[in-house]
Formats: C-alpha cells, sequence, structure tokens
C-alpha cells in the first residue's frame, strides 16, 4: 500500500530489550540501552525504519524543501575568493568553485598576479571519500612545508600529513588521531598532539623530525578532566602547550629555536584558576581570572615569569569579559564583550593610548580576522549582524581608520533597508535581564499571529553571536521572526553568566529560556501556535528540557545532534568527553548531583503527555554526542506522547559529524529540509517576498502533513 498524508504509515517501533543497572542504590531500566551497539544489525534496522518513515512523512513537503534550496543556493556566489592574508612573503586565501562542495586552499607569493600554488584542494579527496573534515594546519616558518591533518568518518578521527609545497609531493611523515600540530624554527621538527584511542581526549604531546620513523613522547596529561592543546607565539618566538579542564589551566613553553629541550610549567595548575599566556617584546602576557572572573591582563618578563613579577596592564572589569588579547610588535588587542557583544579596543604601545573601533547596530558580531603578521600596522577583523552580511575590514592602527575590503555578496537583490534587527531583554524567573538578538522582515505584523523561530544554546560559556545569515531569508521572506535567547550558560553577560548556567545552576538556562518564549508571546511577537524552537548538541539537551517542563509553550522543536540521555552518558566514564565533562554538568558518582541531573535529564523525564511537534536530527558517526542518544529519546517518546502530532529522526547513515556534512551543498540540502519541516508546522506555505504568513492552499501538503505529525561540546 502506498501512503500518502491521508493514509500515513504506522510509525516504527523499537523492539523492547530490557537492560537495568544500579545507581545509587536504585535500580534503572532501560529497555532502549540496546540501541548503542552500533555494529548490530537491529539497531542499523531500526534507524533505516525511521529514515523511511521520515521519508514519507515529509513527502508532503518535498517540494517546498527543494524549492528552498534553490532560494538558498541561489543567494550563494558559488564561485568566490576570500580576501588574502599575508603571511611572510606569501598571499593566503581561498576560494570555490561552482558545483564544488570544499573550497580550496590556496596562496600566492608577493601578490596576487603570481602564480597560484593549490595547498589543498579537499575536492580531490571527496573523489574517493564521502566526508572530508580538514583539522589542523601549520606552514613551517620558511614557507616551504605545510602540516595538516584530515577526517574522513566524520568521527573527528584525524591522520596527519606533511607536504612539500616546493615539490607538491607529500612526505611519509603521517600520525593518527592528531588533534594539533605547529613547527619549531628549525622547519624540519614537528610537534604534534593526539588524542585518546577510547576517550577521544587530546592527552599526548609527540615530537617528530621529518625523515625519521620515530615521534618522541614528550608530555602525557594523565588526569582525565584535562586536555591538552598546543599553539605558537604570533612572534614565533614561544611553542605552548595548554592543559586545560573546564574550571583550571595550566601553560607549559619551550623557545621556538630550542625545540630539543623540555617544556617548561609557566604556573603549576591550581583549582579554578584559568590563566592563558602569550609574548611580546621580552614580555609573557597572561590573562588571568586571579583578580576577577572576567579576566585581567598582567605582564611577566619572559627570563623570570613568576607571579611576584607580574604586573597590571589591563584591570579586572565587573562589567566587561576579557575575551582575548592579541598581540603586535607595535599594538595589541583587546577582544571583549558586554551586553551579548563584542568590542575590539587597539591598544597603541608607542602612544599608550586606548582606541575603540566603533560599531553602531544594537546586535552584531565583531571577531579577529586573522592578521598572523607579528609587524603589521593593520589589524583585521570581521563584522556582520543579522541584516548585515559579513564584512572584512583593516583597521590601520596610525589613524584609528577601517577599510572595507570585501562584503559577502548576496545574490538577487538583498536589500537590509527591508529587515531589523533589535535587541530586546526579557526578565527571567529570579530577576536576571536575558537579553534577545531579533531579527525580522520589517513588512511582518507585530499582531500574535506571525511565526517565529527562537534558538539556543546555553552551554561551556559559548556565547551565541548575533550573526546574518542569507539561509536564514528563506524563513524572514515567509513572515517568520528570528531570535537567539542569549540565556545562562553562554558568556554574553560575562563569565558569571556562564557560571550560573552549569553545575547545580543549570536549570537557569531552561528557566531563562521559557521566560524568554514567555516575554515574545506576551509582548506579541508570536503565539505558543506559531512558536518554533530550535537548538543543537547541548543546545539540543536544552530543546529536550523545556519540552518537557512546557510542552504547551511550543507549536514544534528541531533537535539537532540532542545530548538528551544525560544520566546513561554521564554515568560511562570509557564514552568520549564524559570525565571532563564531570566539571560542567556535575560527577554523577556523587548522591547530590546525580540527583540533580537526573530532575532534569531529557530522556529521564519524559511523561505521557501532549508534545510539540518534533524532528529529531543526528549522524551515525558523530563522536561527540553518539547517535544513540536521539534514537533512545525518539523510541521511548513514542510509546509516551498522546498527541497527533508529528516526530520524525533524520539520521545521516553515511560519512557524517556532529556538525553534518561536510560538503556545502549537501549541509544546504540538509537546511533546506529542516527549514521546511519547521514552515509546514506553521501551515506556511513556499512562496516568499511578501513577508506576510501564507495558508498554504487546501486538499494536500505542507498543511496535511503537519496536521499529522551547530552538547556543541568543545
Amino acid at each position: 500500500m502506498n501512503h500518502t498524508a491521508e493514509t500515513p504509515p504506522p510509525p516504527p517501533v523499537a523492539p523492547l530489550h530490557p537492560h537495568s543497572e544500579t545507581r545509587h542504590g536504585e535500580t534503572v531500566r532501560d529497555d532502549y540501552y540496546w540501541l548503542r551497539e552500533k555494529t548490530d544489525p537491529e539497531v542499523i534496522r531500526y534507524l533505516e525504519s525511521e529514515n523511511a518513515y521520515t521519508d514519507a512523512m515529509s513527502a508532503g513537503f518535498k517540494p517546498l524543501a527543494d524549492s528552498l534550496y534553490r532560494e538558498m543556493l541561489g543567494r550563494m556566489k558559488q564561485t568566490d575568493l576570500s580576501v588574502p592574508i599575508r603571511r611572510g612573503t606569501y598571499l593566503y586565501y581561498s576560494r570555490t568553485e561552482e558545483g564544488k562542495q570544499y573550497a580550496i586552499q590556496c596562496r600566492r607569493k608577493r601578490d596576487m598576479e603570481a602564480p597560484e600554488e593549490v595547498l589543498i584542494d579537499p575536492n580531490e579527496l571527496a573523489a574517493t571519500h564521502q566526508f572530508v573534515g580538514l583539522g589542523a594546519m601549520a606552514i613551517s616558518d620558511d614557507d616551504g612545508l605545510l602540516a595538516y591533518s584530515v577526517d574522513f568518518t566524520g568521527f573527528r578521527q584525524y591522520t596527519l600529513y606533511v607536504k612539500d609545497l616546493g615539490s607538491g609531493i607529500t612526505l611519509p611523515d603521517t600520525f593518527e588521531r592528531v588533534t594539533g600540530v605547529e613547527w619549531a624554527a628549525d622547519n624540519r621538527t614537528l610537534f604534534v598532539t593526539t588524542e585518546d584511542a577510547v576517550t577521544k581526549r587530546p592527552d599526548k604531546l609527540w615530537r617528530h623530525t621529518l625523515g625519521t620513523e620515530q615521534f618522541e613522547l614528550v608530555y602525557q596529561e594523565t588526569d582525565e578532566l584535562y586536555d591538552i592543546d598546543l599553539a605558537k607565539t604570533r612572534d614565533k618566538r614561544y611553542l605552548l602547550v595548554g592543559v586545560e579542564s573546564k574550571d583550571t589551566t595550566e601553560w607549559r613553553y619551550l623557545a621556538a629555536d630550542r625545540w630539543g629541550e623540555e617544556f617548561r610549567i609557566f604556573l603549576a595548575r591550581e583549582t579554578g584558576h584559568r590563566y592563558y599566556i602569550d609574548h611580546r617584546q621580552d614580555l609573557f602576557y597572561i590573562r588571568t581570572n586571579r583578580p576577577g572572573v572576567n579576566f585581567a591582563a598582567m605582564t611577566a618578563p619572559d627570563d623570570d615569569p613568576r607571579p611576584e613579577r607580574w604586573r597590571t596592564f589591563l584591570a579586572h572589569r565587573p562589567e566587561v569579559l576579557l575575551v582575548d588579547l592579541d598581540l603586535f610588535r607595535d599594538f595589541a588587542v583587546s577582544i571583549e564583550k558586554s551586553e551579548a557583544v563584542n568590542r575590539l579596543r587597539i591598544y597603541d604601545f608607542t602612544t599608550s593610548r586606548w582606541a575603540e573601533v566603533e560599531f553602531s547596530e544594537p546586535a552584531y558580531l565583531a571577531s579577529p580576522g586573522g592578521t598572523p603578521e607579528f609587524t603589521s600596522q593593520t589589524y583585521r577583523y570581521e563584522y556582520q549582524s543579522p541584516v548585515t552580511p559579513p564584512g572584512v575590514y583593516d583597521y590601520d592602527v596610525r589613524t584609528g581608520g577601517s577599510t572595507l575590503l570585501k562584503r559577502q555578496e548576496v545574490l538577487g537583490g538583498y536589500d537590509p533597508a527591508e529587515y531589523a534587527t533589535e535587541r530586546l531583554w526579557a526578565t527571567a524567573r529570579d530577576g536576571a535581564r536575558i537579553p534577545i538578538s531579533m531579527v525580522y522582515r520589517k513588512s511582518r505584523p507585530r499582531d500574535c499571529r506571525g511565526p517565529l523561530l527562537l534558538y539556543g544554546y546555553g552551554s561551556y560559556g559559548i556565547g551565541m553571536p548575533a550573526v546574518f545569515s542569507s539561509v536564514r531569508l528563506s524563513l524572514l521572506d515567509r513572515g517568520v521572526a528570528y531570535a537567539i535567547a542569549h540565556i545562562r550558560g553562554g558568556d554574553e553577560m560575562g563569565w558569571q553568566w556562564r557560571l550560573d548556567g552549569m553545575l547545580s545552576k543549570k536549570k537557569n538556562t531552561f528557566f531563562d529560556f521559557i521566560g524568554v518564549a514567555e516575554f515574545l508571546i506576551r509582548e506579541k511577537w508570536t503565539s505558543p501556535e506559531r512558536l518554533l524552537i530550535e537548538g543543537g548538541s547541548a543546545g539540543g539537551l536544552l530543546m529536550g528540557a523545556v519540552v518537557n517542563l512546557r510542552p504547551e509553550l511550543f507549536r514544534a522543536a528541531h533537535l539537532a545532534v540532542p545530548f538528551v540521555d544525560v544520566m546513561s552518558t554521564m554515568m560511562d566514564p570509557s564514552l568520549p568527553l564524559t570525565v571532563g565533562e564531570y566539571l560542567e554538568w556535575g560527577d554523577p558518582n556523587q548522591k547530590s548531583a546525580y540527583d540533580y541531573m537526573r530532575s532534569y535529564s531529557p530522556y529521564d523525564n519524559l511523561e505521557k503527555r501532549a508534545y510539540p511537534a518534533m524532528l529529531v536530527t543526528t549522524s551515525f558517526n558523530d563522536s561527540q554526542v553518539m547517535y544513540w542518544e536521539p534514537a533512545k529519546y525518539v523510541a521511548r517518546l513514542r510509546t509516551l506522547k498522546t498527541d497527533p502530532n508529528p516526530l520524525l529522526l533524520k539520521t545521516k547513515m553515511e560519512p557524517a559529524g556532529h556538525g553534518g556534512a561536510s560538503g556545502r551543498y549537501d549541509h544546504l540540502r540538509d537546511q533546506a529540509f529542516e527549514y521546511a519541516w519547521m514552515l509546514a508546522q506553521v501551515e506556511l506555505r513556499g512562496e516568499s517576498g511578501s513577508g506576510q504568513p501564507q495558508l498554504p492552499h487546501g486538499g494536500s501538503g505542507a498543511a496535511q502533513v503537519g496536521q499529522l505529525h551547530f552538547r556543541i561540546l568543545p
């Protein structure tokens, strides 16, 4: 029998395989625990049956998805060139070609009239691989060698390659499970970090001289709470190894021209002390939270960097988070955050004066754009807002002026004057002010009837920036407003904002999001029947938590690679990320932490009740949130939901990762499908441009389907 919108197929039923375990004296039964057996044919059959069901249930809005894809593609300049970045005698850039999935990495010597050298063309690699993810990239100081890593599975499992840029030959020096790479000053010695094969925790540092078979183990971090990272100062004087947990750091340093010696500890780890180091003109610069939670910047002589020699360069400010400090020979740039926007302040070492780069829009993102040259007299930055496409600028430190080098071209006649962006503020139930970034088409009425997509994340201190999206125009032009809830758990309002949304305060994140939703409804931006919500990874946890708490508040929810099976994951220390996450969510081996996490874990708090429409998306090869979390969630929810609203699970079985497909066209098709599903839930038809909600024509299509129915762990 062929199923139609009028006769939908029955949803899949996951077989029950009883499983129980004891947690703090309590016997916990989990009939879907078996779904974690990745090689079990029954697991594959179940996931494929869910995909088939999703295909059948989405047939009614497939024309809309195809239309959205054409729209989105039509706005993209498919053949394009990035703004070149000077590094030494070369200009480095990437370019795209129409019809090719990946950007090509290139360079030219001295100027853009010189012959092009292709560094890496992922499209060639894609001829034999479905997934191509570039990882670390480092060019030797003499510009002759490129070290890079590639993942072909989506599981974040990178292999190191070294290319001789003069001959174009790939050398035999390779290594597996690489997470970072940097060159020593001799242009022959590589330092490489790798991950543990089971937990995927970056834990080892190696030294390797080209042409030899040996990779010498230099350092291994045995404490599972800590990851290691590798960096090189902009002045090329020092190699740096960071050892970092969620609340504590420790740095080691080595002169790049003394690559055969041992790394020295800058300052031994002390629980709760987070610091980061850089170097300029015989001084280390230390960004530290010792003076206050939002960080200050200190200096210390590089020949004696003991804390008693530290001097204040930039004092702690309670209202401003010092996000980073970029150092150059003649100036420094303080990247700061307050009131949910970034700010750039420039310090001239010659005049000892600060100058701020001015931005006028209420919600925007200003961020470093890449300035590798230590002696540069200009600072490259990028600026965008929800209505202003990304632009690349150079700031001249001597004149204080900014020059626009390039703005992203949006094809099809985009006019930013037809759209508006606003910064709104909601009040949380405990009185905290929650910032909201809003964008909408100006012709959209504000009368409760307009649909609105509300996005949230709220974890790991990762703030959600107010950025431009040409893809999002397909929603805005159909009368859908878009809002970002800058909830606690991120860093939008400073580091205390992050601390107030983790561990035993995690529920603030969920209640903040609900408070924002209630505010938008109260202010007539939308209504519960027209409110769509979306979040991915830890934002998927947010989605699962809020639909458990207030299912009647939302029309539909998209849960992307969602961290929803909190207890099973956090009770299993063999899984990637788990032990290091104890400092984010809590250690469930402690009864108080276990009880608190158990009280909000989405999978463990599903009930027999009505739920919003839900689309759950994942990748079979995701290494950050395993596919079985969303699969178990959907399987269990099917047995409990009492409503006719759709519940769809879409699993990418082909190679794909935590961020989905690697190719730009494949990724665009996935987004078109997700947007089509959302539009179907609020019964909007395919036409765009008027900015007015359009009800579907009668009979069949999206409305009938609607009736049936980027943990991002860093």
